[in-house]
């Protein structure tokens, strides 16, 4: 009857905020990240080209002032400064570093008139050619042999010819891909920091909310005096569990209240029922006829029924309003029904009727010994009162690891279909019955304010089957199995 508190962290509500607040999370950085890159991506891009283009302007005008035989040494100088130009973390070249940057001059009839590079240049000749597409702004050019793509700038001299000032990008991609780098680790460790300290924040939160349930639990099933924890929190947790306890002290009171009524009630009724009693068993006890005591012993035994009515009916009526007093011990439920049957036999017997019970063995469970024993009286007296001679009654008693299940059939006439629906209901009974319609439903009551179930039904061969689910408390164990046993009455 304790509440459940294993919950693996998998399975637990801090464990899907996390996960959901992570992702929303890693979503939102990831493009901030992704975002940022183009940004700086774009930035190098166009830097980039304002030097390539300011670079291919100053080169014609060297190639438009300078003689021709004293070109290729202008280039060659020009180009070795570019070729040496700084770059943030630039890595040193495994080859000749001119093959970052070219200069071909092209006659306007396409053919190649000076070439300052690695090669022949016929390649990079070839890649200008072949791309359709002339703009005097700087574009890629993907070079046969190379394995990163140009930057080239184009610019048109008085004569006729194109020059093309090319620059590699192995550095511009190898600085990005580098920055790709430490963004992404930059993203993994907020991520995992940022969902770390949201899961920590959220289990915490949650535990508070925890312990609060589970308080409450045990507060509805035993103790209505205790209280949910409560802190100084002013936030939505400390709310809930002051509005928990305002609510409990309302329920307490409550039950104090209807605790009080039908104590006041029960005695009100039961004092003067008692001294009536008392005063037809002294008349009783007097030198009387039988026709004159007939009708005194009958008041009387009208007085002990109207008496357990009573009774019965406050422990129904406060079951029902879940204020049924239980004071909880461990009952051996095999050792009382073996009891009870002994109590039961000769009367039974006198009636023609037979009892068996099959038992597992020794079955504890947590229980109110007192009510218990008033439900298996209730079905004793139950099979007792509406059994015709010759029929048997089969008690089976087994246990599982949560539950105990109790099954009582017999082989008569089984319940009237008039009252199948409403079987547990107060007030309800057979048309030949004589009781007051309180059995079942005080025990329905009674095992439902234990957290146990009732089920009822006839037999498809005939009869009657009521089963018992009872609870068992978590921990309590049958030490030792014991083979059925089977006790013919």
């Amino acid at each position: 009857m304790s509440s459940k508190t294993a919950n693996p962290v998998m399975h637990s509500a801090a464990w899907r905020i996390s996960l959901w607040a992570t992702l929303a999370f890693a979503f939102g950085t990831m493009l901030v990240f992704v975002m940022l890159h183009r940004f700086v991506a774009s930035d190098i891009q166009r830097r980039s080209d304002a030097w390539l283009s300011g670079e291919v302007a100053v080169l014609g005008d060297v190639a438009a002032r300078t003689p021709k035989d004293h070109l290729y040494s202008r280039v060659v100088r020009e180009v070795a400064e570019l070729a040496s130009r700084e770059v943030p973390d630039k890595l040193p070249s495994n080859g000749n570093e001119n093959d970052s940057v070219f200069f071909l001059q092209a006659g306007d009839d396409g053919a190649l008139k000076l070439w300052v590079g690695a090669g022949d240049g016929l390649p990079n000749l070839a890649a200008i050619r072949a791309r359709k597409l002339i703009s005097d702004a700087p574009y890629d050019l993907n070079v046969r042999g190379f394995n990163h793509p140009f930057r080239v700038a184009s610019a048109r001299l008085d004569d006729g010819s194109h020059i093309y000032l090319g620059l590699s990008e192995r550095d511009e991609l190898r600085v990005l891909r580098s920055l790709s780098y430490r963004f992404f680790c930059l993203w993994l460790l907020i991520v995992l920091f940022g969902s770390a300290i949201v899961f920590c924040v959220t289990r915490r939160m949650l535990g508070h909310v925890r312990r609060i349930t589970e308080a409450a639990s045990r507060i509805g099933q035993a103790d209505l005096s205790s209280r949910v924890p409560a802190s100084n929190r002013n936030d939505e947790v400390g709310h809930l569990a002051q509005t928990l306890n305002r609510m409990l002290d309302r329920i307490e009171n409550s039950m104090h209240q209807l605790h009080t009524m039908t104590g006041a009630v029960t005695h009100d009724l039961r004092s003067p029922l008692t001294a009536i009693r008392g005063k037809l068993e002294i008349a009783l006890s007097g030198d009387l006829k039988i026709e004159q005591s007939e009708p005194i012993v009958s008041a009387i035994d009208e007085l002990d029924r109207l008496t357990e009515f009573l009774d019965t009916s406050l422990d129904v009526a406060e079951a029902k309003a879940d204020a049924l007093r239980l004071s909880l011990t461990e009952v051996n439920l095999d050792e009382l029904i073996r009891v009870m049957i002994d109590l039961y036999e000769p009367c039974m017997s006198e009636k023609g009727l037979r009892m068996n019970l099959r038992s597992s063995g020794p079955v504890p469970v947590l229980a109110d010994a007192a009510l218990l024993h008033r439900v298996i009286a209730n079905l004793l007296d139950n099979e007792l009162n509406h059994l015709p001679a010759s029929c048997t009654v089969s008690i089976t008693l087994g246990a599982g690891e949560n539950a105990a299940t109790l099954i009582v059939e017999d082989d008569g006439p089984g319940f009237a279909s008039e009252i199948g629906p409403h079987m547990f209901e107060q007030r309800v009974k057979g048309r030949g019955s004589k009781g007051h319609g309180l059995g079942l439903a005080f025990v329905d009551a009674v095992v439902r304010a234990h957290g146990g179930k009732v089920a009822a039904s006839n037999r498809p061969e005939g009869g009657a089957l009521l089963s018992i689910s009872w609870p068992r408390e978590a921990g309590v164990k049958i030490e030792a199995p014991h083979s059925l046993t089977v006790a013919n009455r």
